[in-house]
């Protein structure tokens, strides 16, 4: 899915909300420890946590820029399925004639050969987006809490549908039961739809050069598929996002201890000049480190939610749209009704699915 707006900044403190309660928590514990309790000993150097610090943001800088790699080829693979889509639908309207037929066929047999190619493509689409959807073991962005909530509020097409359910109104039964039986289910499609330009181009009804073309499409569709699937069942290697997660944790339970001694260093300095807001000028330290913590944490989670662009994340590539817009795109071209197409899939919260 994609998210077509920026986020708000009330949507943002929703999705993080839980995190900002638990680091302004810790914040005062920790000052009202230093403060009223005078456990002064509470205190760590604050040249070592700035290194961590630093070190810190230089791998989650790392880590989000992979993850946005990932997305960003993802996006680029269904871009190239769209074009190739298109080009797929064109071809077969203009290139199955009865110019070369050794017994030329009717109009309403045309018209149904090139029906059953674009319905059988549009099946191709449909099984590679549910194959994209099947959970893998390492995508983890939907065990967060707050992930689970937007998830459940989006409503994913693939979650809603079966695939055997998806993928009847497009192919024959025979069709769906060779399909069926098969793990690649999409390599199966595009293996039958290779078969069938065989068969055409044998009588006539294609001719030879065109069958070239038009197989020379199906490659780029594996190549496609292939692209897609090294993406989905490849994880972003788990060192760097295990490392990155527990030293984030170290800062964010460290900064405290280096931060509130120099707030309160500060507000004595304060004293001869603003004795009454002295004393408490350590209590902003919780506000800025709860700023601080959230500001590297929600870093981290934005990098976790983009590992894995076909999860079923609110910023994930929308592949159930583009699947459905080349559907459109191809029918029309037929010159299907307009009622017997099905429409978009809605929007919610301003995201595609």
């Amino acid at each position: 899915m994609l998210v077509k707006k920026r986020y708000s900044a009330k949507e943002m403190l929703k999705w993080t909300k839980t995190d900002i309660i638990v680091f302004a928590v810790q914040t005062a514990i920790i000052t009202g420890l230093y403060s009223i309790l005078g456990f002064t000993f509470l205190h760590i150097p604050w040249t070592p946590i700035a290194l961590i610090g630093t070190a810190l943001a230089f791998m989650i800088g790392f880590q989000n820029n992979a993850a946005y790699d990932r997305i960003w080829e993802a996006r680029k693979i269904w871009g190239a399925i769209t074009n190739s889509s298109r080009t797929w639908g064109m071809k077969i309207h203009d290139m199955i004639t009865n110019e070369y037929a050794k017994t030329p066929a009717t109009e309403e047999e045309l018209d149904a050969f090139k029906m059953s190619f674009v319905h059988r493509h549009i099946a191709w689409l449909t099984a590679l987006r549910h194959a994209m959807r099947q959970p893998r073991s390492w995508e983890h962005a939907m065990e967060h809490k707050e992930n689970k909530k937007f998830s459940e509020i989006l409503h994913i097409p693939e979650q809603i549908t079966s695939m055997e359910d998806d993928l009847m109104p497009y192919l024959s039964r025979e069709e769906m039961e060779f399909v069926l039986t098969k793990n690649n289910k999409a390599s199966a499609i595009l293996n039958l739809q290779s078969g069938h330009l065989k068969e055409l181009k044998e009588k006539g009804l294609i001719w030879e050069f065109s069958f070239l073309e038009l197989e020379n499409l199906i490659q780029d569709l594996f190549v496609h598929q292939g692209k897609s699937e090294r993406i989905k069942n490849f994880p972003y290697p788990r060192q760097y996002a295990t490392l990155s997660h527990n030293f984030v944790w170290i800062f964010i339970i460290l900064f405290p201890f280096g931060i509130i001694p120099e707030f309160a260093h500060i507000g004595e300095t304060l004293k001869s000049d603003f004795p009454l807001l002295a004393p408490y000028f350590i209590w902003l330290a919780v506000p800025f480190c709860t700023v601080v913590s959230w500001v590297f944490h929600t870093m981290k989670r934005i990098g976790v939610v983009g590992e894995n662009p076909f999860e079923g994340t609110s910023n994930d590539v929308p592949i159930s749209t583009i699947a459905r817009g080349i559907e459109i795109d191809l029918r029309q071209m037929l010159g299907e009704d307009d009622a017997t197409i099905p429409g978009q899939f809605p929007q919610e919260y301003a995201v595609q699915m």
